[in-house]
């Protein structure tokens, strides 16, 4: 059922120029809750207005397929925020130059690294992160868990 309302979100964001980047279920049985997080595919900040956009156009879609979810949904839009998740190749490159939380089972865990490049063809790319000692590591893509973007606010 998740695969069905990502893909209602994906085809709804896509005329609109934005583009899926997590798509969360919370809430309980009898007032689900779907949270969106997008982006947009210019490369510009996602606005208040983008949302609400998206929001619009996701939920006019989602209330024309009662089957999928309860009618009693909270649909929540939002930015990807400071710390948004990095999954595709495409988010690692759009990012090289930046510090990344990173859980890996190659890493041992998780570890705060600069990314410095992704390599190797499409579905076996292999990032080159470099730790705070300025040792390098090259890990695959696919042997990561979990990353999001490392924000640390300056006094």
């Amino acid at each position: 059922m998740d695969k069905a309302i990502e893909a209602i979100v994906i085809a709804e964001l896509s005329p609109l120029g934005f583009e899926l980047v997590e798509l969360r279920r919370g809430g309980s049985k009898g007032r689900p809750v779907l949270d969106i997080r997008i982006d947009r595919l210019d490369g510009q900040k996602v606005q208040v207005g983008d949302c609400a956009a998206a929001s619009r156009a996701i939920e006019a879609r989602l209330d024309a397929e009662p089957s999928l979810i309860s009618d009693r949904y909270v649909l929540e839009v939002s930015s990807p925020g400071m710390e948004r998740p990095l999954r595709k190749a495409a988010e690692w490159r759009r990012f090289v130059g930046r510090r990344a939380s990173v859980n890996s089972g190659a890493l041992q865990g998780r570890h705060e690294l600069e990314i410095v490049a992704v390599e190797g063809a499409e579905g076996a790319e292999r990032l080159r992160l470099r730790d705070a000692k300025g040792t390098e590591h090259e890990i695959a893509l696919a042997d990561v868990i979990d990353a999001r973007l490392a924000f640390h606010w300056k006094p």
